[in-house]
């Protein structure tokens, strides 16, 4: 297989007075997943519509291994993509749209049946489409991308409609692509699934770059956001000692104090030096939506 690193450099898109995209730079590395996040309006669909060379940028490039998709040789072999929930004739059976494209594109029947078993659909296969939930058409979207056996894989919100266990499944199969070298670039909402399924993170507000880096960096990166969890029968005496040292204590509503503006060890001193019991005593890190949520706060979409 070929080089699937994706690079975007000064990619910009304006529809009349709306710059969809401004400027944005990343790359997307092989072997790993990497996460596209945004707020609505934050031009992430756009911009994955631009790689696949579906809208014509402003400025900019974005190139797969090096060549724009439009310059791909094989682009169903390089790529596999899936920008919204497949669509089919609805009196079509799943295994038969698969086959239609294995005969368009010149791909050997046999693969729809592989693709099929690879998303879980086979026991559905001779089912028509119109019957089909939409996490059963985000599965065949899946299986049709996979058809060419590509390099790079981009998604759009592929969990929607998937129920828990689809998720899962979802991310199992998306890191076994990964692990095999593949390149997989993925948008969703879903911020505590991301978590699980992320290598790496793009986060962009308004069309621009907030943060890039893999998962721990871009935790790392609000560590000043991180909490201390304590619990103590003697809150008024906590309280007092650490707002000395210019802490922030806010009671959580479950018996325990957050203190904010010292770290754990420092929240122990202080307690020792004061006398006071401690029944726990936990730093608490910001998960990803917070810190998402953080780093796009206030940045709304240009218009």
């Amino acid at each position: 297989m070929s080089d699937g690193q994706i690079v975007v450099s000064g990619l910009t898109k304006h529809y009349k007075n709306v710059r969809a995209v401004d400027n944005l730079s990343f790359t997307v590395e092989p072997g790993r997943v990497t996460g596209f996040l945004g707020p609505n309006g934050a031009g992430k669909t756009t911009t994955l519509r631009m790689l696949l060379n579906l809208v014509k940028p402003t400025a900019g490039t974005a190139t797969i291994g090096g060549q724009r998709y439009a310059d791909l040789k094989d682009p169903l072999r390089t790529v596999g993509a899936v920008l919204e929930a497949s669509s089919a004739h609805k009196g079509r059976t799943g295994i038969n749209h698969l086959r239609v494209i294995c005969g368009a594109a010149g791909f050997p029947r046999q693969r729809a049946d592989e693709v099929m078993a690879t998303v879980g659909l086979t026991p559905a296969a001779k089912r028509k489409f119109k019957g089909y939930s939409l996490g059963m058409r985000q599965r065949l979207g899946i299986a049709a991308a996979l058809l060419g056996d590509p390099q790079v894989l981009v998604l759009d919100e592929p969990a929607n409609g998937l129920d828990p266990e689809g998720i899962r499944w979802m991310r199992d199969l998306l890191k076994a692509l990964a692990a095999q070298g593949r390149t997989v670039l993925v948008s969703s909402h879903l911020l505590s699934e991301m978590q699980l399924l992320a290598d790496d993170l793009v986060i962009i507000a308004a069309g621009k770059l907030v943060r890039q880096g893999t998962v721990t960096q871009v935790m790392d990166s609000m560590a000043h956001s991180a909490q201390v969890r304590v619990r103590t029968p003697q809150v008024e005496e906590l309280t007092s000692a650490l707002t000395a040292l210019k802490a922030t204590v806010t009671p959580n509503g479950e018996g325990a104090l957050m203190v904010a503006g010292i770290d754990a060890p420092g929240v122990g001193r202080a307690a020792l030096k004061a006398g006071v019991e401690l029944h726990e005593l936990t730093l608490e890190r910001p998960d990803l939506e917070r810190v998402f949520l953080e780093l796009t706060a206030g940045k709304a979409a240009i218009r």
